[in-house]
């Protein structure tokens, strides 16, 4: 679980393919004493296991899943990429829940900037688009922003000066791509509304209506 918060921004010293899947190497200023092999990074959104570190570098694997359904497979050496550790229980949830599994990959097809701010709108597949909601909460390449606009087919967010100097986001170019996580708590509301959870769709919207959700 993470939080959406940038710790830290690397640079990808090596990626290794091996067959689908892949080998990452990570360059990073995080305290290794304090990354223990097994922990859980963000490494820009994707929730990856440390397999090992030493010299600086921290070293992850990458399954064929992930490797499909991220940006990594467009990676070379010496790329930036956000970091973010594992959220400890006691931390203040200072973005939102963010669970570092990607739901899909977002292009940039228009970058504005006004007021020493960025404002992106990305392009999206509709079925994702549609867990997002105005003023809602989204993961772009791991960092936690608020959503300006929604369209059935895309979004818009603004960059503020202290993210954009803290994270990868203030070299995105148009046409680039993103890893995009939607808000996990609209997609389990989805799910139950539609019936999806076991129960009957009538019941469920009974219990959420109970529950203040409707």
């Amino acid at each position: 679980m993470f939080t959406g918060l940038i710790e830290t921004v690397g640079a990808v010293a090596r990626i290794e393919r091996r067959g689908g899947a892949a080998l990452l190497t990570v360059s990073a200023t995080l305290p290794a004493a304090d990354v223990a092999l097994g922990d859980s990074i963000a490494v820009n959104g994707a929730c990856l296991t440390v397999v090992a570190k030493g010299g600086g570098t921290f070293t992850f694997d990458v399954s064929p899943e992930t490797w499909t359904h991220t940006t990594f497979r467009h990676l070379t050496a010496g790329a930036p990429v956000n970091l973010e550790r594992a959220l400890r229980l006691g931390d203040r949830l200072d973005g939102h829940i963010v669970t570092g599994h990607v739901d899909c990959v977002a292009s940039v097809i228009e970058r504005r900037e006004t007021d020493d701010n960025i404002v992106f709108t990305f392009h999206l597949p509709p079925e994702h688009a549609r867990h997002l909601v105005a003023k809602g909460s989204v993961a772009v390449d791991g960092v936690s922003l608020t959503v300006n606009s929604v369209s059935d087919d895309g979004f818009s967010v603004n960059i503020i000066p202290h993210t954009a100097s803290r994270t990868t986001l203030h070299g995105r170019r148009r046409g680039e791509s993103v890893n995009i996580e939607t808000d996990i708590l609209g997609k389990y509301v989805e799910r139950l509304v539609r019936g999806g959870g076991g129960g009957g769709t009538g019941l469920t919207l009974e219990l959420l209506a109970k529950s203040g959700f409707l």
